[in-house]
């Protein structure tokens, strides 16, 4: 981890928060995206100096390429880039608005896209680097009627992420695109969710962000291309698509 430089989007709180901290504690040179300027201050306030701080909203391409320049102007390359930036939606999908979609999509599948799209040329001319996109439980097993755009929109961001990765290494093997899909995290995301709560760290069985920050720096080390962040998780998806009715191979003509 030493000395790498790593940039994280979604940086400003939450699960962004927590990988600048850690994976700044592990010797990494952090860049830290997100809109607010002095939350992010905040946070490179706890990575002891290894820091800076971009102020740029994820959802435009243009301020997208403008970090990675800055960044490989100012530190000489990026190693890994961690998309992270996201929001959920509290609506039952009978409900959704076509701005509702809209907004799910912008938010948690354009960004990703941008940072893969716009720091890709940089890698392919290093012939190595490494993008992380951070998905959810919930795009792997849809049990929450009311996140069902977002839900939708990770599922987007599963596929895109692997079909990136097998376009990208049939020519460039040294570019990794790994997933990483958290469960519940207690963190402010429901309440930030369009149209309100529930509060994310009312829910049993969550975890804290800085276990899920711990996994992330795993994967940065052993880039892996698929990971949960709970123990069982891949078993429990498994089971879900295992169960009657929800076998995806069942009765294919």
């Amino acid at each position: 981890m030493q000395n790498r430089v790593v940039v994280v989007t979604g940086a400003s709180s939450g699960i962004g928060a927590a990988v600048a901290e850690r994976l700044a504690a592990d010797g990494a040179t952090m860049v830290l995206v997100a809109r607010r300027e002095a939350a992010l201050r905040e946070v490179a306030g706890r990575c002891g100096g290894r820091a800076h701080v971009m102020a740029a909203d994820v959802t435009v391409r243009d301020e997208v390429r403008g970090v990675v320049h800055d960044t490989v102007s100012r530190a000489g390359r990026i190693d890994v880039w961690v998309n992270n930036a996201g929001r959920g939606i509290t609506r039952p999908p009978s409900q959704l608005t076509d701005e509702d979609v809209d907004d799910m999509m912008r938010v948690n599948v354009k960004s990703a896209l941008y940072g893969m799209q716009e720091v890709l040329p940089h890698f392919k001319a290093r012939g190595e680097g490494h993008v992380i996109n951070i998905s959810s439980m919930l795009a792997r097993l849809p049990l929450a009627p009311a996140r069902s755009a977002y839900t939708g929109a990770k599922y987007f961001l599963n596929a895109l992420t692997a079909m990136m990765r097998d376009e990208v290494q049939a020519t460039h093997p040294g570019i990794q695109f790994s997933l990483v899909s958290p469960g519940i995290v207690w963190t402010e995301f429901g309440n930030n969710a369009v149209h309100g709560g529930p509060d994310s760290r009312t829910f049993q069985n969550g975890q804290e962000a800085s276990a899920v920050a711990a996994v992330i720096a795993g994967v940065v080390r052993s880039r892996k291309p698929d990971v949960y962040t709970r123990t069982g998780a891949a078993a429990q998806v498994a089971a879900y698509y295992a169960a009657v009715g929800h076998d995806p191979t069942a009765d294919q003509e």
